[in-house]
């Protein structure tokens, strides 16, 4: 289940790319399913299953644009589970060494999504 979502960055390249980043409440959880709605200028991130974990953002006029002409978006989406990737308190002073010296794989994700247009 996803806990929440937050957009990072929204770039119009070649097309409209969004960062995305997703906390999962449980390392088991492999649920997740975006859907993407752009209504007016609001883009709207959220889970297909999930009402609750929803995100939006508002877009500046290149990006509308490109993002009307294309219908659809690049999503490159970044999870974490709460309770792995947290940050740790207690830090080794020399990070090379110790028990804290290695860091929890990321996982990263890279879709492209169609965008459901709605009119205000």
């Amino acid at each position: 289940m996803v806990a929440s979502m937050k957009i990072t960055k929204v770039t119009a390249r070649a097309r409209v790319v969004v960062d995305l980043d997703v906390w999962m409440g449980d390392a088991d959880q492999h649920d997740f399913q975006p859907r993407a709605t752009l209504t007016g200028a609001t883009l709207s991130l959220r889970n297909a299953d999930d009402s609750e974990a929803q995100t939006s953002i508002d877009l500046d006029d290149d990006v509308l644009i490109a993002a009307e002409r294309d219908r659809s978006i690049e999503l490159r989406i970044k999870f974490g589970v709460h309770g792995m990737h947290e940050t740790l308190i207690h830090k080794t002073s020399n990070p090379r060494i110790g028990p804290k010296a290695k860091k929890l794989a990321q996982a990263r994700w890279k879709t492209l999504l169609p965008l459901t247009l709605r009119s205000v």
